[in-house]
């Protein structure tokens, strides 16, 4: 969406291209396990849970994700395993796969064909939100970037196994970039890796101010609405403003983590 707005974004960087497939595949892995070690840092492991997705750029009805049972933090691109539509590792050293992952995943990535990477964990204050099973409300600037731009899904029923959930939490997503899974945490999207991350860890620092502005007891003045649209379409919330905010957290986790960016030489053979 070509918007203008008063930091100049889309003056300041543009989406990456690429001379082959097999490029562009290179760096989406490249971005994916910096988006893992990102999360690891940011403390939203926990455990098993936890999965970040991104369409394959050629197989685009597959996705790479992580293993089952690996840690964020020391996640690498060869690590990661690509999965089709049917649940099965078709790429990847390693054999076990999330079922969780898989369900929630492939309903989102068939449901939003515009989506390329979608970003689900149990961070803390994301569940803690959660439990109140509402949506937030546009109290900050960070805050309009989800203004009437995220759902609710508010049938929690367990850990997610069957597929029709999946389906479902699809459906209270819709159109949007994130849906509040009550009880259970985030989910986010974005046209880009590094979009859906910004936007994950953005709607956790909202969930956090939002937490602390209600334990004050005081009632928090509302952004008008007017303005939160504005804010949401024209400065902060639009995909290439995602894309861009998410460049400094990039540039510290390559410099502090760089082993993540294992695979220099030949990538595994797909297995379709």
């Amino acid at each position: 969406m070509a918007v203008s707005n008063p930091l100049g974004i889309e003056k300041l960087v543009t989406y990456p291209t690429f001379d082959s497939v097999e490029e562009k595949r290179h760096y989406l892995k490249k971005i994916l396990a910096g988006a893992y070690r990102i999360c690891g840092k940011f403390g939203f492991s926990e455990g098993v849970a936890g999965h970040i997705t991104c369409r394959d750029p050629e197989h685009t009805d597959c996705f790479w994700v992580n293993p089952f049972g690996v840690s964020f933090k020391r996640l690498k691109m060869s690590d990661l395993i690509l999965v089709n539509e049917e649940g099965k590792i078709v790429a990847g050293k390693h054999t076990a796969l999330n079922n969780a992952a898989f369900a929630i995943h492939a309903a989102i990535h068939k449901a939003r064909p515009d989506v390329i990477a979608a970003a689900h964990t149990h961070s803390v204050y994301g569940k803690t939100w959660s439990a109140f099973g509402k949506l937030l409300d546009p109290l900050t600037q960070d805050s309009c970037i989800f203004y009437q731009d995220h759902g609710l899904y508010n049938d929690y029923t367990g850990v997610v196994g069957d597929l029709s959930e999946g389906d479902r939490i699809g459906v209270a997503l819709g159109d949007k970039k994130a849906v509040i899974l009550q009880n259970h945490g985030l989910l986010t999207v974005g046209h880009s890796i590094e979009e859906c991350i910004f936007w994950f860890i953005t709607m956790e620092r909202t969930c956090q101010s939002q937490l602390l502005a209600k334990a004050t007891g005081e009632e928090p003045i509302k952004i008008k609405h007017e303005v939160a649209l504005k804010t949401r379409n024209n400065e902060v919330g639009f995909p290439l403003a995602g894309h861009f905010s998410f460049m400094p957290m990039w540039q510290d986790i390559v410099y502090e983590q760089p082993d993540f960016m294992d695979i220099e030489a030949a990538e595994p053979a797909l297995v379709l």
